[in-house]
């Protein structure tokens, strides 16, 4: 097998437009093993990426020894992700979490089940029996958990607390790809297939670094760049990553600026004939609007606003506006950006506008996700979203939810929206919030502005839960930490960005007293003795099985439908996308195919908001508006990003990620070569900046924002001039757990967010650099960097004395 650290796409298969993707089966085995040393193979798909890659996994002698591709998925024909290859060894870590701890004394301490559920019951109990009730609990949650482990988590929260108070870390990386859709289309749900691929004449990517975040899609995508007839390909994105360097078309725009460059492309479209007036005519709503504020921005004035050549932004538009099937993928270069929902909105409208959306194979968009069950989070309410993709602010969807649960409609929260993540540690940070539970997450390194987190999570008054693989940044600040279970040792489902549903069943038991996900929400469930109206037990599930099955029923009739999915169907085959009904058994390749959209008041998720300020349309705004299955174009002027560069931060920084590191690295950073393929933080910067600051390649740089500052070697490279890049993987424990030298990248970032999305804006921070020592380890005379930002390390006193599970936190 070729090197998949040094090359992560492997070897290539061409095809040309409307063939099949060739099978090319990617495989690991660990110490030299063969097939015959296996004992068996079992069927899962990828947990460390959002791509939805189906494979197996090797057991033999009741061990993972390694996993192979699925050759009859749908999604991959058989490839696999460096990540997924090589990250399973993260189960084996000897620093598995194995039994609950409590904290006792300041200091977190091996107990029993009993002992911790115990202590978080008592808490609820006495927080649900004192004034103010449900407003009390929180809960963060993950893109890593199963559809199943979500849907228990979102019954407990909204019909057994009465909660309006839950979210993920998917708010982190998915919330704009469901508010977009949303807007324009009327409910979640991605409109195209990743078959698309197979037929498009062009490929846009707006803010994707493909290559390293779902590289099993950009295998295929370079496999048609290699074959007959290949696509045009497009990149937007401040850095020259490996999709920027492949594309015909690179647009580095300035941070921040990404509505002025999709008004001024789509002005050009628009103004040229490149649309398609039949389509918008019968199909849309908001034309002549758009018009009237795309028409300001001129090739001339995008090229001032976003820094990029105005020639540039017409060949762009060309490419966009010549295109006979394009193909659109947007991430976090939009997602976690200025105007976040706007401008992903804005590529709906190219569709839109163009035709190009359902109708035909290759003309689709991707409003990707993150991580990899992001979508079942949106899907089953684990987001603070009513199930079923329904819309809160709908008597009659909550009526049914009632209905479906057997309680009262007013248990469930939807007397206003949904609570967004940072406004749940807003209310942490205030004390209303006072107990707060965090599944398989690590928001101590993922969210913004950590030394604020840090000091939300060790405040005594607050009571923090955590449940997760192994002692992170956040379960060592917890009261209590339930070991959990991972991917291969538990049972349950997930749906990948093109909503294809997989099954990853269990392979081995979990280590030690590790209990899966769905087993604890259950054993609270039980302990609480939530009961519906009648007086049963609000649920009665036992197993992933039983709760897929009840989730089935709350998905019938509504966008998301998975009546027609049973296990057995999705074992021993491909993925299969919902919606899957008795009507369409196989699933649904494409949505929109006959142009109606799901906008009718009756069963749109949102009645919208306005894109400038978040402010909330009402259902009487919204019906008269007649949207009769039309699709909406929602457009707004470019608004410059709530911090820009001045002369004490003269830098604007982003974010991203490496293709051999997953989120804080809590798995990755477990196996060996991605370990070692990605050690530890770098810091990018264009050499005329490392010039400019007396920096060359491999010193030891400061990098300081408004409100913290961390260290990082210098990697000089192709980014745009003006802008620093940064990993957002590192946080204290990637090196000896006694060394805490800040190296997370949300030291830096603003607590700022998309007012509609509300998604955190992680790529406009304004940033300082400066030289702390040459790349052979002699200090600078530089200053250091960070002025009168608080320590990053302020809130967390090294871990103390004993055996590995003992820990401490600012808490007594």
């Amino acid at each position: 097998m070729v090197d998949r650290i040094a090359d992560p796409w492997g070897e290539r298969t061409p095809y040309g437009p409307g063939q099949q993707w060739p099978v090319r089966v990617d495989r690991y085995l660990a110490d030299g093993r063969s097939d015959a040393d296996v004992d068996r193979w079992v069927q899962s798909a990828s947990i460390l990426h959002s791509n939805g890659d189906a494979l197996d996994i090797a057991v033999a002698d009741g061990r993972i020894v390694g996993v192979r591709g699925r050759a009859v998925d749908r999604i991959n024909r058989g490839r696999v992700d460096p990540k997924d290859l090589y990250g399973w060894q993260a189960n084996h870590s000897p620093d598995r979490l194995t039994r609950p701890l409590v904290r006792d004394g300041g200091r977190l301490v091996e107990t029993d089940w009993d002992t911790a559920m115990g202590r978080i019951v008592a808490r609820s109990k006495e927080l649900l029996d004192g004034p103010g009730g449900w407003g009390h609990f929180g809960f963060y949650t993950s893109g890593q958990l199963f559809l199943e482990e979500y849907y228990t988590l979102g019954v407990i929260g909204k019909a057994g607390l009465g909660t309006p108070h839950m979210d993920g870390n998917t708010r982190l990386c998915t919330a704009t790809a469901a508010a977009s859709m949303k807007a324009s289309f009327g409910t979640d749900g991605q409109p195209g297939s990743y078959t698309d691929v197979d037929h498009c004449d062009a490929i846009a990517l707006w803010g994707h670094n493909v290559a390293e975040t779902q590289t099993v899609l950009w295998m295929r995508m370079l496999d048609r760049r290699r074959g007959p007839n290949p696509p045009a390909m497009l990149a937007v994105d401040p850095r020259a990553t490996p999709v920027a360097r492949e594309a015909d078309v690179h647009l580095a725009v300035r941070n921040g600026t990404n509505v002025a460059l999709m008004n001024g492309l789509l002005r050009e479209i628009i103004r040229r004939g490149w649309y398609d007036h039949d389509y918008v005519e019968a199909h849309t709503l908001g034309f002549d609007e758009l018009c009237r504020i795309v028409d300001g921005y001129p090739p001339s004035r995008v090229a001032d606003i976003c820094d990029v050549p105005a020639v540039d932004v017409e060949r762009a538009a060309e490419l966009l506006g010549t295109s006979q099937r394009l193909l659109s993928t947007v991430l976090q270069g939009f997602y976690q950006s200025n105007q976040a929902t706007a401008a992903a909105c804005a590529v709906n409208n190219l569709h839109l506008v163009r035709g190009m959306i359902g109708g035909r194979p290759g003309a689709g968009i991707y409003q990707m996700n993150g991580q990899p069950t992001a979508q079942n989070n949106r899907e089953t309410g684990a987001d603070g979203d009513l199930p079923g993709l329904r819309n809160w602010d709908n008597e009659r969807h909550v009526e049914e939810l009632a209905r479906l649960w057997n309680v009262d409609v007013d248990t469930i929260p939807h007397w206003a929206p949904p609570t967004h993540a940072m406004q749940i540690f807003r209310y942490a940070e205030q004390g209303s919030i006072k107990l707060l539970w965090i599944s398989a997450t690590n928001p101590a390194v993922s969210l913004p502005e950590l030394h604020r987190i840090r000091q939300i999570l060790t405040r005594p008054e607050l009571f923090v839960v955590v449940q997760d693989l192994f002692l992170t940044e956040t379960a060592e600040l917890a009261d209590v930490v339930l070991p959990a279970a991972t991917w291969g040792e538990k049972t349950g489902t997930f749906t990948s960005v093109d909503r294809t549903v997989h099954i990853s069943d269990k392979a081995v038991d979990p280590p030690g007293e590790a209990r899966p996900d769905l087993d604890i929400f259950l054993d609270y469930a039980r302990r609480m003795d939530f009961r519906d109206r009648d007086g049963q037990p609000l649920i009665d599930w036992s197993g992933p099985e039983e709760v897929f099955e009840a989730w089935k029923e709350c998905s019938r009739g509504r966008p998301c439908d998975y009546t027609g999915i049973t296990y057995e169907k999705l074992r021993g085959g491909s993925g299969i996308q919902w919606p899957c009904t008795d009507e369409h058994p196989d699933g649904t390749e494409r949505l929109y195919t006959d142009g109606h959209f799901h906008t009718e008041p009756d069963y749109c998720e949102t009645y919208g908001h306005d894109l400038a300020t978040g402010a909330e349309f009402t259902e009487a705004e919204y019906r008269a508006k007649e949207p009769d299955g039309r699709a909406f174009l929602h457009t707004v002027d470019y608004q410059p990003s709530p911090e820009v560069p001045d002369d004490e931060h003269p830098l604007l920084l982003t974010t991203g990620r490496t293709v051999y590191q997953f989120h804080t690295r809590t798995k990755t950073g477990r196996a060996p070569q991605l370990n070692q393929a990605a050690p530890d933080v770098w810091v990018e910067l264009n050499p005329a900046d490392a010039a400019r600051f007396g920096i060359v390649e491999g010193d030891l740089v400061g990098i300081s924002s408004a409100r913290g500052a961390i260290q990082a070697r210098a990697r000089l490279c192709g980014i745009r001039p003006g802008v620093v890049f940064l990993p957002f993987h590192y946080g204290y424990f990637d090196q000896d757990p006694t060394d805490r030298t800040p190296r997370a990248a949300n030291e830096l970032t603003i607590t700022a967010w998309d007012p509609v999305s509300k998604q955190p804006l992680f790529k406009v921070a304004a940033v300082a650099v400066a030289k702390l020592a040459d790349g052979r380890g002699v200090p600078s005379s530089a200053p250091t960097v960070g002025g009168s930002a608080p320590p990053a390390d302020a809130d967390v006193p090294p871990t103390v004395g004993g055996p590995a599970a003992e820990a401490t936190s600012g808490k007594e």
